[in-house]
């Protein structure tokens, strides 16, 4: 009896063994296709210059690396990309952890409000960028037409070079203010409200219930949505791409690493010194991941 009650738990475990890879088997497949393979074939080709469709390859060894050393565009893009991810990132976060914290309350049209902050998260990134780019026109925006009704002067929001990544960082903080609210929604509604009750009883506002109750026990969910902010900033390109002309005399102060390894690769056909501009940035963005990781211990609580 003994033997055929292990015999069937041996099955089962079999059983639950084999479905789990059966689902598991398409994300692995797509990890691997999309992102593990093409990582090693970037860092592969980042040795090499690279020839006209991927032939004649020439093996320059560390060459690439020590060009980019000396390339003023690859640092002045890498501060452009650390400039975006300052602004971008904790303002996004602030943000968004007001609005959760607001929505989260009983109030009429929650859902409504929901919706709505949400919805630049499902617009097309093309559309996003041509509305944003028409709210910053010069001459006919809709920024700069409110400006000269109060009687000011109107603004190059995107043309003046010390302007435009602050522009372009504001359009980012609003795309992704709705995302980051649901998942600070999601973790606010995990809080016990007997926490809140018993800090009412004891005199607690709601200002001191914020910074006691709230921040600590949301702590694990601002950690997760900061470290995936700042690896989504730290690749920033489309909305560069979208809003920035070729022929903008800011560009060169708003291209970020990712654009210039676009610029390099399918602009200028230099697919190895490309591939060597995305190596810095996945290096750097693994030095700032482990960062986080090992800082998190110091602040994030974990029930």
């Amino acid at each position: 009896m003994a033997d055929k009650k292990k015999t069937a738990e041996k099955k089962q475990r079999n059983k639950e063994f084999f479905w789990g890879w059966v689902f598991f088997a398409p994300t692995l497949a797509g990890l691997l296709v999309l992102n593990i393979i093409p990582i090693f074939q970037t860092i592969y080709k980042s040795f090499f210059q690279v020839g006209a469709f991927g032939r004649g390859n020439r093996f320059v060894g560390l060459e690439n690396y020590l060009e980019m050393l000396g390339d003023s565009q690859v640092w002045q893009s890498l501060v452009n990309t650390f400039v975006y991810a300052i602004l971008e990132v904790p303002i996004s976060i602030a943000i968004s952890m007001v609005l959760a914290a607001l929505l989260n309350r009983k109030i009429r049209g929650r859902s409504v409000y929901r919706t709505i902050y949400f919805l630049p998260m499902v617009a097309a990134p093309a559309a996003v960028a041509m509305v944003w780019r028409w709210l910053y026109n010069s001459e006919f925006g809709l920024l700069n037409h409110m400006l000269r009704t109060i009687g000011l002067g109107s603004i190059n929001w995107i043309s003046n070079p010390n302007l435009a990544l602050v522009s372009v960082a504001i359009v980012g903080i609003w795309s992704v203010i709705g995302y980051n609210m649901v998942l600070f929604l999601a973790g606010l509604q995990e809080i016990p409200g007997d926490y809140y009750e018993a800090a009412e009883i004891d005199g607690a506002g709601p200002v001191r219930q914020f910074f006691s109750i709230t921040l600590p026990l949301i702590s694990p969910t601002m950690f997760f949505v900061t470290t995936t902010r700042i690896i989504a900033a730290m690749q920033v390109f489309d909305v560069i791409y979208m809003m920035i002309d070729r022929s903008n005399p800011a560009l060169p102060r708003t291209q970020s690493l990712v654009y210039l390894f676009y610029k390099y690769s399918f602009i200028e056909s230099n697919q190895g010194y490309g591939s060597a501009i995305v190596v810095l940035l996945l290096l750097i963005i693994m030095i700032l991941t482990v960062i986080q990781n090992a800082a998190q211990k110091k602040w994030v609580t974990y029930n």
